[in-house]
């Protein structure tokens, strides 16, 4: 396959960006997004270029760090991260445009290298459970109901890529937030922060700049684990319930 590849390059966090555009030829079909990106950094390294600067570790699915827009989809245009994303799902001679997630609490530090560091703050303010210090609790010590198990780690699955933030018109977390606030709240181990969490992890979530939710559904599109969009729903009732017992 070859490729026109239209890239965003910023070189840093305070200077302005633009797209450049770059040719790739002979790229596999069995190769995945990264790999081919990979193909065109060592290109420019030959050629003395600086390489395109983007995330990436485990290249598995697991991680979410390799997260970008590409043809103004949040990880292209399957429903997987963009490390499982593969070539054959473009074709030959196409043009691509590859951008870097676009939310304002996310900026850009370099090419499509974006600051994710928002949605820590927001798991520090509530995104964990109190254990007593000691040995380890016997295993069946507190049972968990097979409802409330699958509905934890159907929300536990959330890899924390910020898919659901580029793609959500208006910058939103509220899928991201309520993914962490409903898997730890159905749980009796949640129960102590039950309430403080959700209203912790929500005011971070405003605090760090992320847009208000909207009921578009992008988000729920473009989560390559398929977090559901009632999810959101969930986290709101969590949130009223908490100010109802007194919580500001």
């Amino acid at each position: 396959m070859n490729l026109t590849l239209r890239i965003w390059r910023q070189r840093s966090a305070s200077e302005e960006g633009a797209m450049a555009t770059y040719e790739v030829a002979d790229i596999s079909p069995d190769m995945s997004f990264l790999e081919m990106l990979d193909v065109l950094n060592e290109e420019l390294i030959l050629r003395g270029e600086d390489p395109v600067a983007f995330d990436h570790d485990c290249r598995e699915g697991i991680c979410g760090a390799c997260g970008m827009v590409v043809n103004g989809q949040a990880h292209g245009p399957e429903r997987t991260t963009t490390c499982q994303l593969h070539m054959r799902s473009f074709r030959d001679g196409d043009t691509i445009d590859v951008e870097p997630w676009r939310a304002a609490a996310f900026p850009v530090v370099r090419d499509l290298v974006v600051d994710r560091s928002a949605f820590d703050r927001v798991i520090q303010s509530g995104g964990y459970i109190s254990v007593p210090t000691g040995s380890a609790p016997e295993a069946h010590a507190t049972a968990v109901p097979k409802e409330a198990a699958d509905y934890a780690f159907e929300h536990a699955e959330c890899i924390g890529c910020g898919a659901c933030v580029a793609a959500c018109p208006n910058g939103s977390a509220m899928l991201f937030t309520s993914a962490k606030v409903n898997h730890l709240n159905v749980l009796p181990q949640g129960a102590p922060e039950r309430e403080s969490r959700v209203l912790n992890m929500v005011a971070a979530m405003d605090d760090q700049g992320f847009g208000g939710c909207t009921n578009t559904g992008e988000c729920a599109t473009a989560c390559p684990k398929g977090i559901p969009l009632p999810s959101i729903a969930a986290m709101n009732r969590e949130w009223l319930r908490a100010v109802r017992k007194g919580g500001s």
